[in-house]
């Protein structure tokens, strides 16, 4: 199976319905008032965590998703109704991010959790939502709010409590498969696991975690190289990393030396994961030339003040020991309090609005000015400008809120071209 852990997808959450313009015409009622009903809400997109997904494959060929329309209001008062949220579904540990700005939008890390990553437009208000004291009878509508779209960029990273660094070929994998029921490819071969893999390890009947085979690193990683980068961001979730070292230096290498390399890999990616309790493994210990490592890795282990367990994965040696040592540090593990973000990143509230005077006017190379602002796109995109009423509704707003006279501010004349939202108007004095 290949594991896909980003990818790129766009969603677009449904229009509002269209608000109605009606009349009441009931026989013994010749002078009916407007009786146009509201149109119903867009299908939101939600996101949603399936325990059941533990990749992102499935977005490889599915990468557009588009929520249902409102329904348009209807005579009576009849309100249209709301369309159901169009429901994504995505594996835990899952970062979702806008593809444009790089603001994080959600992390989905529990199962059942949900976040509103676009909001659907609200419906259009009916006639009778605009009858007042000065006009009785209003014939206008508005039209279905348009409901928000974006092109998302997903990150998954794994959610293990435990993760196994180390070279390639120092025995991850058959310790992994030793200590619990996953079964990764095992080989004489450097980058055999191309594919981080998950195992659930039992420490007693009531008690367990799950431990991940991080695939393996090499020298400058933290810079892309080889498959190390793509890899690094699955420890960030881990609570405990166990760093294996192949103890009897058969293929040429000091474990020692390993052993700093890696770190200086993973300081260099992050100094949080850097922190991160660390047991240290010396795997192999019955090939020849381990025994004799073995006490030089005893005293990096009491310099750096972490454990050290000498195990075999091939024999099973110390395996036992390994999982209940991996246990303890686990319970006694505390989690670090948040360091505040000074990256200018924000978490998306689906909830906020921008404010509604924000307003800014800038030109395009055309020299024609763009009005930008969210409620005064909203109304143009909300207004019948085929409806006299509504038109003069619009104007009377525009007015309300100074956009003539920002604009004359600008320099504008008679016959230029102003951009609102997907609206052109020729301005007229």
């Amino acid at each position: 199976m290949q594991f896909i852990d980003r990818t790129t997808i766009t969603v677009k959450a449904g229009d509002g319905g269209n608000g109605k313009s009606a009349f009441r015409r009931e026989k013994f009622v010749p002078m009916g008032g407007p009786s146009g009903g509201d149109g119903g809400r867009g299908a939101d997109i939600v996101f949603v965590v399936d325990n059941n997904l533990n990749t992102l494959l499935d977005f490889r060929y599915h990468r557009k998703f588009k929520g249902e329309n409102g329904e348009n209001g209807d005579i009576k008062n009849q309100f249209g109704k709301n369309a159901p949220p169009c429901l994504v579904k995505v594996p835990p540990g899952t970062l979702v991010k806008d593809a444009e700005t790089g603001e994080t939008l959600a992390d989905m890390t529990e199962a059942g959790q949900r976040a509103v990553i676009a909001r659907g437009g609200r419906g259009g208000r009916g006639n009778a939502k605009f009858a007042s004291s000065r006009n009785r009878a209003p014939s206008f509508a508005e039209l279905g709010e348009p409901g928000e779209s974006r092109s998302l960029l997903l990150e998954l990273k794994l959610l293990a409590d435990v993760g196994l660094v180390g070279y390639p070929s120092v025995g991850k994998s058959s310790i992994i498969a030793s200590v619990s029921a996953a079964r990764p490819e095992i080989a004489e071969y450097h980058f055999t696991t191309l594919t981080p893999v998950l195992g659930v390890v039992a420490v007693d009947e009531e008690k367990s975690f799950v431990m991940a085979d991080i695939p393996g690193l090499i020298e400058g990683a933290a810079d892309g190289a080889g498959l190390g980068y793509d890899f690094l961001r699955h420890v960030e979730r881990t609570r405990v990393i166990l760093h294996i070292v192949d103890a009897s230096g058969i293929e040429g290498r000091d474990p020692v030396e390993d052993y700093h390399r890696i770190n200086a890999e993973l300081e260099k990616y992050s100094a949080k994961i850097a922190r991160r309790p660390q047991i240290l493994v010396a795997n192999k210990m019955d090939l020849p030339g381990a025994a004799e490592n073995l006490p030089r890795l005893e005293t990096l282990a009491a310099k750096e003040g972490i454990p050290l367990l000498a195990v075999s994965a091939a024999t099973k040696e110390g395996l036992k020991e390994l999982v209940a040592r991996t246990a303890q540090a686990l319970e006694e593990y505390v989690e670090p309090p948040e360091e505040e973000p000074d990256d200018g990143i924000k978490v998306y509230d689906a909830n906020q609005d921008e404010d509604p005077d924000n307003v800014t006017i800038s030109r395009n190379d055309a020299g024609d000015f763009i009005v930008h602002g969210k409620a005064l796109e909203k109304l143009v995109a909300m207004t019948n400008f085929g409806n006299d009423e509504a038109l003069r509704r619009f104007q009377y707003i525009w007015r309300m809120k100074g956009i003539d006279a920002r604009l004359k501010k600008r320099g504008i004349k008679e016959g230029d071209t102003v951009h609102i939202g997907e609206m052109e108007f020729e301005f007229r004095d």
